[in-house]
């Protein structure tokens, strides 16, 4: 069942894929149309799933799942996963690679491998300072406290002397 995102608990889970590109304002409705077929069918044991997304920046794909009403199954995760996967196939677009870190320079979102992240930290080209985006915030609560903050106050800060 698709809800608006902003109207789901703070307790509920979420899901941050980052593409390795931006999408166009077309990929974006695409996507969208894409994203509100999938979720309004998205079951657990044929049970409705009540979820919303969110396109930042048009380049992250956040999915958050209401788990007070129905948790997600393996099935039902894998299912998503497999929705996702069809997007990288459809756009030609990396949205589950983990080994990449996307930051802020002023208002344009760069995205680096993580290696190439480290390096520029030794160099000191990214600082403490630097916005980053912690795709490994679980709930809708961490994401809107957590997810866009200084490296300093997320897993990044380990890079960062």
């Amino acid at each position: 069942m698709l809800v608006d995102f902003n109207t789901l608990p703070e307790e509920s889970r979420v899901w941050i894929y980052q593409a390795n590109r931006s999408f166009t304002q077309e990929e974006i409705d695409e996507i969208q149309s894409k994203l509100d077929v999938f979720i309004e069918k998205w079951t657990a044991h044929g049970s409705d799933l009540e979820a919303g997304y969110l396109i930042k920046y048009k380049r992250f794909i956040v999915i958050g799942l209401n788990q007070n009403l129905n948790k997600a199954t393996g099935c039902s995760i894998d299912s998503s996963v497999h929705f996702i996967q069809q997007l990288e196939k459809d756009y030609n677009v990396d949205l589950m690679d983990k080994m990449n870190v996307s930051y802020k320079q002023g208002e344009f979102i760069a995205y680096k491998p993580l290696t190439d992240f480290k390096k520029m930290a030794k160099e000191k080209a990214v600082s403490k300072n630097t916005i980053v985006f912690n795709n490994l915030v679980t709930n809708i609560a961490e994401f809107n406290e957590n997810w866009e903050v200084p490296a300093s106050d997320s897993w990044h800060s380990r890079f960062l002397k």
